[in-house]
């Protein structure tokens, strides 16, 4: 094997799973050159807080950032901003960039993330119709929310209701245009959907629901939404949170396997030996799962990154995880793990009618497969151990707030 300190890694894509990949490898004593490339001005930077603290003016764009220009420099991580990668030449081992530079390559890894779904219909691209991904983005919003304005999102997934949690606070009178019958329709339960349907409209949200688009209105600027029965919402900007789209195409261009995500196996690894990826752009095998998946969460882009890295050196260690996820609205933080697709019974642990914190447990063939909590950081705890063991627990014991949850967890 050759002398690591000659060699050059490259990173293309700047986003969390970009940086925890060049901070791993510097952690792990990799002293070959390590070069993060990123199409954005920013230095590697949170998303998290972007539809939250960043978009309420509570957390600073300096505090996004996963390590400011002075720590990467200080860990000797060459960062390369406002930088295209436009062809991977797998032959050559060479990257080639918009500018008509080129850089060579003894390992790679694709961190590129995603990149917001757009509506698909006229005025889309007006300047106030605003994504939820990127700095400039919120910031771009930020000078819209003005108290007594009218924000209208659509779509109610995590990114719209977080949104619109904080637009509130802000003082803008909110809508939420959701197409499916309930809000967070995907992921969750109609238990857990009606809490956060609930909690949204006591806090003065026009939510609605099975509802679709017909008609962004207005010239030069978005004015009004009007609906599929005809009815039209004043707007003063609208929010666009339906989903992601991964970034395949350097991939693809270059010959890798995709399919819904840059194919790797359980070591990060491509099709190219010598290419790695990671992040919200990977399919991935799940052992848990049992099946492969493409992760939107910030987690995974942590973790798999650093596995990448560790594998980038040749460790072959396979990527094993739980999912997991987390979101905050107004006073309630929701934590989730596992994937509650498929599951076949919930048991829910408090009355999310009535309170503001419970737990749903999902069953599937008598074990625990899934758990969301709201505002229940300690049965979360145990939720996690529960679900990484696919626990078979008696459901009414695992209603009863009476029975602690560390007694649920089978021993051993």
């Amino acid at each position: 094997m050759s002398d690591t300190a000659t060699q050059t890694f490259v990173i293309v894509g700047a986003g969390q799973a970009g940086a925890e990949t060049a901070l791993e490898l510097r952690k792990l004593g990799f002293a070959g050159r390590v070069v993060l490339v990123g199409e954005e001005p920013h230095p590697p930077y949170k998303r998290p807080p972007l539809s939250k603290g960043f978009l309420a003016g509570s957390v600073t764009q300096e505090q996004l950032y996963v390590q400011p220009l002075a720590g990467l420099e200080k860990q000797n991580i060459e960062f390369r901003a406002n930088a295209r990668v436009t062809r991977i030449d797998r032959a050559a081992k060479t990257l080639h960039f918009a500018d008509g530079g080129t850089l060579a390559y003894d390992k790679l890894a694709l961190t590129t993330g995603g990149r917001p779904r757009l509506l698909s219909m006229a005025n889309a691209d007006q300047p106030n119709v605003f994504p939820v991904r990127t700095i400039n983005d919120i910031v771009a919003m930020r000078a819209h929310s003005v108290a007594g304005k009218h924000a209208v999102i659509i779509g109610g997934g995590f990114i719209g209701l977080e949104a619109a949690a904080v637009a509130v606070k802000l003082g803008l009178k909110v809508t939420i245009l959701e197409g499916l019958p309930r809000v967070l329709a995907r992921v969750t339960s109609p238990e857990v959907s009606a809490f956060f349907e609930r909690i949204h409209r006591e806090a003065g949200v026009d939510v609605r629901t099975g509802v679709q688009i017909a008609a962004l209105e207005g010239d030069g600027a978005v004015t009004h939404v009007t609906l599929g029965d005809g009815s039209r919402i004043d707007a003063d900007f609208v929010v666009a949170g339906i989903g992601l789209v991964p970034n395949t195409e350097l991939a693809q261009a270059a010959g890798l396997d995709v399919d819904n995500g840059i194919i790797v196996d359980e070591c990060a690894r491509t099709s190219d030996p010598d290419i790695f990826a990671a992040g919200d752009c990977t399919n991935h095998p799940s052992e848990f799962l049992g099946r492969r998946v493409r992760l939107e969460s910030v987690q995974n882009a942590m973790e798999q990154g650093r596995n990448a890295a560790r594998n980038m050196l040749g460790k072959n260690e396979p990527y094993h995880m739980v999912p997991w996820f987390w979101s905050d609205q107004y006073d309630c933080k929701l934590q989730m793990v596992g994937i509650s697709t498929g599951y076949e019974q919930v048991v829910l642990r408090g009355d999310p009618t009535t309170q503001r914190s419970f737990a749903a447990f999902y069953l599937k063939d008598g074990k625990i497969i899934a758990a969301d909590a709201v505002s229940k950081p300690q049965e979360f705890l145990f939720a996690k151990k529960l679900v990484a063991m696919r626990a078979a627990v008696d459901p009414a014991r695992l209603a009863d707030e009476a029975v602690a949850m560390k007694d649920l967890v089978p021993a051993g």
